[in-house]
């Protein structure tokens, strides 16, 4: 792929990179660093239920769940700029075919092309 191509698709990367930072951030902000008064607004000093600290450990396993798809993500998003620095996007890993063009639109981190990509997904 030119690199006049490959710059479309580097400014949508660094744009995800830049979102899945923030976001990974704010996530494990919210589910380790607050207490269970902070996350809730709870300012009373009654003892807590049993109900109620069993949702807050749902919320955080949830969140921390939610933290580590994000962290994938962005691990396929310096994999694909690294790609794009070496001259190598835009090719499977797998076949060492083209992606087509649609597909890197829709999903412009994706290292593999359909065909490939649904051959390991169902292995």
């Amino acid at each position: 792929m030119k690199k006049s191509e490959t710059k479309v698709y580097k400014e949508l990367l660094l744009a995800m990179r830049s979102r899945l930072r923030g976001d990974v951030t704010a996530m494990a902000d919210a589910a380790l660093n607050k207490t269970r008064a902070e996350a809730s607004g709870d300012l009373s000093l009654m003892p807590i239920h049993m109900a109620d600290v069993g949702t807050d450990n749902y919320e955080q396993e949830f969140t921390l769940a939610l933290m580590q798809n994000e962290e994938g993500v962005l691990g396929l998003v310096e994999s694909a700029l690294e790609r794009i620095e070496e001259g190598e996007y835009g090719t499977c890993q797998e076949c060492q075919g083209r992606i087509p063009k649609t597909r890197l639109s829709a999903i412009p981190h994706t290292p593999y092309c359909i065909k490939c990509a649904s051959k390991l997904e169902n292995a």
